[in-house]
């Protein structure tokens, strides 16, 4: 059976694809991946200032191990993919509108989907 090592600093609320019962609550693992980030002004658009961000440095990513799902979040995700590293175990939680479960306030408090890039 394979199993999720969270990488963010929040647990992770996985919803049926209904949105109606809790699946899986993934706490954090308490090692966090980060990725370096900088950016640089690339131009204007109608006197408005337009930055390109580059990403750097991925952190505190482990090696993949047999049946281990490592949850990043979707920056690392994307900087993996910018970077053409092929990490299948490393997934994120999907923050698109049709995933997010959203509390009476709005706040999103889960997801349907983990995504991959």
């Amino acid at each position: 059976m394979a199993g999720f090592i969270n990488l963010t600093p929040h647990k992770v609320t996985i919803y049926s694809r209904d949105g109606k019962k809790i699946i899986a609550e993934i706490p954090p693992s308490g090692l966090v991946a980060r990725v370096t980030v900088t950016s640089r002004i690339v131009g204007e658009i109608a006197g408005i200032p337009v930055r390109k961000t580059e990403y750097g440095e991925i952190e505190n990513l482990p090696d993949p191990m047999p049946d281990t799902y490592y949850i990043v979040s979707t920056v690392v995700l994307i900087a993996l993919k910018e970077k053409g590293i092929n990490r299948p175990d490393v997934i994120s939680p999907d923050t698109n509108p049709d995933s997010v479960i959203r509390d009476s306030e709005g706040r999103v408090i889960g997801v349907r989907f983990f995504q991959t890039l």
